[in-house]
């Protein structure tokens, strides 16, 4: 068992308090205990990176990429027994565990090199004389807080971009997965940075999280999780001088349309992947699939056929294709819109339905509705569990018109043999991300992440345009005759 704590200015420190994380596959195994920091701690952690600041923004490239660099290859060296250690904690299957693994090396590898990436510009000013030059610098200290959905994936793709461009970090991992987030501060802590640079908070949103994003001694905050606490996020930043950059990434309900021409095969697997597959946890995952009336009966029987295919069971299980979902609270939510779906009127295909294994675990069934209106909540409100609802429209346009009428808009994606309706969902869909017969779920690490709407506030994460929010653009002029 990981007993966890706290990295502060260089220092591990423990608490007399602590959070236990329980294995969702298995209820009496507990994964670790991690020492809960106070508000003190974070003040403290905020100055420690602000002393540590104008030396590290001041260090070369080379410096960064090399320590990138040693970060990423540790974690790919380590992703299976790190990927193992994810699974049991979070509740995805082994090989999800141990791909996101390898995706979080993979991230600090392409940030070591976007660290010799930098680039300005020098441009000729409009007045005679004079030249200008245009560069990015760091933001400054960047407060990260991320979900425990992908508790590997997520905080690499924050604080490797934040540490490349020369920022410092105060991260706060969730509290319901902390353990392989506490392992990547193990490997960042030996990694070489200075003291200060990196530092690793661990507690309860409601308290180190609102510490972060209420503290004036930070400048930037990253967050990922729901709408109402981002809201809550963005007020508080905002409240206090001097106003924090933000970055809030608030998740999605996301469409997948399938037309008449679709493979229905195809279709039916991308449904299933999108809306199944790491146990519907996904803020990308395709919750609603939009079927035009010509395969809305064909498609649903085939859709139900796989739902119930899927085997349910202990994410460690190399057999498992669905894990358990990661706690209780989650459950008693998925088994609550089972309910509001049912009472709204919706047709429940299959599944929905708390599972026993041979180990006690938060195990859930595969869920799908049809004769699903619009208007019902189990087609506007996030679930975050495997809950797919079936959409019928009588044709491409309305489909569209039913995929744009949503409050997020992260991913959407279409099934069709059409070159000219893929081309004009591209055109039309008001998602931040779009995909083509492909499932909605599943972006490269080196394009941009975000939504529009309720789905994403601020500059989008990963890739290139990840600079955006780590640094900031000073223009200066100068006369050389001087």
């Amino acid at each position: 068992m990981i007993e966890g704590l706290n990295f502060i200015d260089g220092e591990w420190s423990d608490s007399p308090t602590k959070l236990a994380d329980i294995n969702p596959s298995d209820t009496r195994d507990i994964v670790g205990r991690f020492a809960r920091a106070s508000v003190s701690e974070v003040d403290r952690a905020a100055d420690a990176s602000r002393r540590a600041f104008p030396a590290w923004a001041a260090t070369t490239p080379l410096e960064r990429h090399d320590i990138l660099q040693r970060v990423g290859a540790e974690i790919l060296a380590r992703k299976d027994e790190l990927g193992t250690l994810l699974s049991s904690e979070e509740g995805k299957t082994l090989a999800e565990g141990i791909g996101e693994c390898a995706r979080a090396g993979q991230i600090f590898q392409y940030f070591a090199g976007e660290c010799l990436r930098q680039a300005g510009e020098v441009l000729r000013s409009i007045r005679p004389g004079l030249d200008v030059s245009v560069v990015r610098e760091p933001v400054g200290v960047i407060g990260i807080i991320t979900p425990w959905n992908f508790p590997i994936a997520i905080p690499a793709w924050k604080i490797a971009p934040a540490l490349a461009f020369g920022n410092c970090v105060v991260f706060k991992p969730s509290e319901i997965a902390p353990a392989t987030a506490y392992r990547l501060a193990e490997i960042l802590a030996r990694s070489g940075l200075p003291n200060g640079v990196f530092n690793l908070v661990i507690g309860e949103g409601k308290d180190v999280g609102a510490a972060i994003a209420s503290s004036p001694k930070l400048d930037g905050i990253s967050f990922t999780g729901s709408v109402g606490v981002g809201q809550t996020i963005a007020r508080a930043a905002v409240a206090v001088p001097p106003m924090r950059r933000l970055q809030l990434e608030m998740g999605g309900k996301n469409a997948l349309v399938v037309l008449d021409d679709a493979d229905i095969e195809r279709a039916v697997e991308c449904a299933a992947n999108g809306g199944f597959y790491s146990t519907g946890q996904r803020c990308t995952a395709s919750s609603r699939v939009i079927v035009t009336e010509g395969v809305y009966r064909q498609f649903i029987a085939r859709l139900a056929e796989r739902a119930e295919s899927l085997r349910v069971g202990h994410a460690l299980d190399p057999q498992t294709q669905v894990g358990p979902v990661v706690d209780e609270r989650q459950l008693e939510k998925n088994l609550s819109y089972i309910d509001i779906g049912r009472n709204e009127g919706a047709r429940l295909i299959v599944g929905g339905e708390r599972l026993k294994r041979e180990t006690p675990g938060y195990y859930f069934s595969p869920a799908v509705f049809a004769d699903v209106s619009p208007s019902m909540r189990i087609a506007r409100e996030e679930i975050f569990g495997p809950i797919v609802a079936v959409i019928a429209a009588r044709d491409y346009a309305e489909a569209l018109a039913i995929a744009n009428d949503s409050a997020f808009g992260l991913s959407a994606g279409i099934c069709t043999s059409s070159l000219a309706r893929a081309e004009h969902f591209k055109r039309n869909v008001k998602a931040g991300m779009v995909m083509v017969n492909v499932p909605t779920a599943g972006v490269d690490f080196h394009v941009p992440f975000g939504g529009r709407k309720l789905s994403n506030y601020g500059p989008r994460e990963q890739g290139r345009q990840a600079h955006e929010f780590f640094t900031v653009t000073k223009t200066a002029y100068l006369d050389p005759m001087c």
